[in-house]
């Protein structure tokens, strides 16, 4: 069996869309790398996941994923503190008992968490995926526009990973 990771934010839960539309109600200049940590730090994740939609039945697309027991899958996420880690894993919980949940510290690399080589990296966002395949790993992009390729293979569902590889 194969390693699968998957992110959480922006592939199974929409929560960057949610944030970012606090961030410019709020008038946070996103490129203001202090500001931002002291904005994400500061959420109220119980609350901004409570909002946040589920992106494309992603939770039931995952139990599909693992019934065909060709991958072990875990949900691999960048976290800012352990509230946001606490708040993640608490709201995976009510939806999916039996995967693993690996919380990482945004300032690490999840190259450096994870044995990146031969595993199965899903996430939207390229730069993750990059360091990924440096470390060998096999990066796959999950976007709802499935023509947003930059390199990588696509996909808009998490159960779509089945056929792909």
């Amino acid at each position: 069996m194969k390693n699968l990771y998957v992110d959480f934010d922006g592939v199974i839960v929409d929560s960057m869309r949610v944030t970012y539309d606090m961030l410019d109600r709020l008038g946070v200049d996103r490129s203001n790398f202090e500001k931002m940590s002291e904005f994400y730090y500061n959420l109220n994740w119980k609350q901004i996941l409570s909002l946040t939609p589920i992106i494309n039945d992603s939770f039931n697309c995952l139990k599909k994923v693992a019934s065909i027991n060709k991958f072990n899958i875990a949900i691999l996420t960048h976290v800012n503190s352990l509230d946001e880690a606490i708040a993640k894993v608490n709201y995976i919980r009510k939806y999916i008992k039996n995967v693993t949940i690996i919380p990482v510290p945004r300032e690490i690399s999840k190259t450096k968490m994870i044995e990146a080589k031969d595993a199965i990296l899903i996430d939207d966002y390229s730069g993750n995926l990059r360091e990924w395949e440096e470390a060998g790993g096999i990066g796959v992009q999950f976007s709802t526009d499935l023509n947003k390729n930059k390199g990588f293979k696509v996909i808009d569902r998490l159960d779509k990973i089945i056929d792909l590889l």
